[in-house]
């Protein structure tokens, strides 16, 4: 409701207009994760994570029209670094390696010679790790009814109708996100076996397997990222299994892509899920960069963060053109900041 509230002032106001030369900075990283033509189902819990292939060919078309140019992430950080104010520029990143991506954003890269850079999970390439998600979103959707407890709370709902479903899905994501990763796991395999899901399957169907992944790798507008091993928050884990997911995901990719892949991408990415330890991690391991799920524009002052990297969330539930206007403006993240063009760490 903030968030809705706080994009119909500046919809109404257009102060966002008048902000913005000191709030859009040097420009932005753009996070996206699923694309494919909506499915317009009553029970889409997870439809934030996915926009239309229709609405990535408008939105790269909106840059192009703001004279904000479509850079790799490697240029970026070289003009981050030399410091150049020149033209606005964007990166656009998406993460885990969805197979819809081939099928849906890829066509609209090549269309307008777009760079992209991919953030790839390697447990998702060999169907190892799971969408822990998606299961919950699949697994409310065939059941009537749930009776789990979840972080110490005892939740026996209806979800029967859509609207019952929501509301389980909330209230079970919320326990999920505040809890630790073994928590979280328990409660989604319990739901996932009941459901009659098997969780590896879903993996396989829904991302890219290594060979298709090394196709993309050889792509001329791809940058590869790593995404850790298995999508793990890592504030919730301890340290060794934190530099695991961090070191073992690179040496994955590398070794099965045959490039280096020097950039990070924190799963998840908010401040429970990487916060200065991680960003500490990422430094000591040799990363060039990474990224969070933060908002925020990209300012001079991140040449001395570049392991906390702020992005802007392309949210499906508001894919239009006059929201994408007024994210880029990047005064509705001075105002999150109180003030502040750079977040703290």
């Amino acid at each position: 409701m903030a968030i809705e509230a706080g994009m119909e002032f500046f919809r109404a106001s257009g102060v966002h207009r008048l902000a913005e030369p000191y709030t859009r900075g040097l420009g932005a990283i753009l996070m996206f994760h699923r694309v494919r033509p909506r499915l317009e189902q009553a029970f889409e819990p997870n439809q934030p994570l996915e926009i239309t292939p229709e609405f990535l060919n408008a939105l790269i078309a909106r840059l192009r029209q703001r004279g904000v140019e479509i850079v790799s992430l490697e240029t970026a950080l070289a003009r981050l670094r030399a410091g150049e104010a020149g033209t606005p520029f964007a990166v656009l990143t998406f993460d885990d390696g969805y197979r819809d991506f081939v099928e849906h954003a890829l066509p609209a890269l090549e269309r307008h010679n777009a760079p992209f850079t991919l953030y790839l999970t390697a447990g998702y390439a060999d169907a190892s790790a799971r969408l822990w998600w998606v299961e919950l979103e699949e697994a409310i959707r065939r059941l009537d009814r749930l009776d789990v407890i979840a972080g110490g709370k005892h939740i026996c709902c209806a979800a029967a109708t859509a609207a019952q479903k929501r509301v389980a899905f909330a209230e079970v994501y919320a326990q999920l996100r505040a809890g630790d990763e073994a928590e979280l796991l328990r409660v989604v395999t319990a739901l996932s076996a009941e459901a009659r899901i098997e969780p590896h399957a879903l993996t396989r169907r829904l991302c890219l397997g290594w060979s298709e992944l090394r196709a993309l790798a050889d792509h001329p507008l791809a940058t590869i990222g790593a995404h850790s091993v298995t999508h793990a928050r890592l504030a919730k884990v301890d340290c060794a299994a934190a530099i695991y997911e961090m070191a073992e995901s690179r040496l994955r990719l590398e070794s099965e892509l045959q490039r280096p892949v020097p950039h990070f991408c924190y799963p998840v990415g908010d401040p429970t899920s990487a916060a200065r330890r991680e960003f500490e991690l990422a430094a000591r391991l040799g990363f060039a960069s990474a990224v969070t799920t933060r908002a925020g524009m990209i300012f001079p002052e991140h040449r001395e963060r570049l392991m906390s990297l702020p992005r802007l969330s392309v949210n499906g539930r508001h894919q239009s053109l006059a929201a994408l206007d007024i994210l880029l403006s990047g005064a509705p993240f001075v105002l999150m900041n109180g003030g502040r063009r750079v977040a703290a760490a």
